[in-house]
């Protein structure tokens, strides 16, 4: 007699099985597959971790990624019209564009303690009275011995020289004059000009300021 499709199957199943009964091989079947879905869904969260960090221009035009860097900015002013800035990628730390005075100390003492009176007494504000505070800080530290004379800032320097022994210094620039030095500016011929007092941060008469004066130096003045 031969035997149905049906009954030879479960003959090669039951002697696979070493004699166990096709019903129970029926009830694993289930459970071999489901171990071999979570095998294969535990090696696809294992690959989608191992990804490559990119930036957003990576991600977004992935066939120009190896371009440049753009080096400028650009853009348009409230007027329309086209401009540009440069890309600034990384902190320049040597990059100072206002340094620190410094004390020379061949000078005369008493002038950094002139720059520090005239600090303390100065206004946030110009009281448009710059030669008068300079005046007032030189002969309270003892740089100079009497009350200077010349009414005008832009006088300043020549009466300095003239009675109280100042030397005009080798200067040109106003940041690299020493601490308690008198620097003289020419604001024009029918004007009185500026004095002030180069202190460690920046500048100082009858008001502080970290910039100094814009018009033209005449001179930096100190004495030893």
């Amino acid at each position: 007699m031969e035997k149905s499709p049906k009954k030879a199957l479960r003959l090669v199943l039951s002697r696979w099985i070493k004699g166990a009964s096709v019903r129970k091989v029926i009830l694993l079947l289930p459970i071999v597959c489901a171990c071999a879905v979570a095998v294969s869904a535990d090696a696809a969260r294992n690959d989608s971790l191992a990804f490559k960090r990119q930036t957003v221009f990576e991600g977004h035009n992935r066939d120009t990624a190896s371009a440049p860097a753009p080096s400028e900015f650009v853009f348009k002013d409230k007027n329309g019209k086209q401009m540009s800035v440069p890309v600034i990628d990384q902190y320049q730390k040597d990059r100072i564009a206002r340094p620190l005075a410094k004390v020379d100390p061949r000078l005369d003492p008493r002038l950094t303690r002139a720059a520090s009176i005239a600090d303390d007494r100065a206004h946030a504000h110009s009281k448009s009275r710059c030669w008068h505070y300079v005046k007032e800080a030189l002969l309270a530290s003892g740089a100079v011995s009497s009350y200077p004379k010349t009414s005008e800032a832009k006088q300043a320097g020549d009466e300095l020289v003239r009675d109280y022994g100042f030397k005009k210094l080798p200067i040109h620039d106003p940041y690299a004059a020493p601490v308690g030095s008198v620097l003289v500016y020419f604001k024009g011929r029918n004007r009185p000009g500026h004095v002030e007092i180069r202190t460690k941060t920046g500048f100082v008469s009858d008001f502080r300021s970290k910039s100094a004066c814009k018009y033209a130096l005449i001179g930096v003045y100190a004495k030893r």
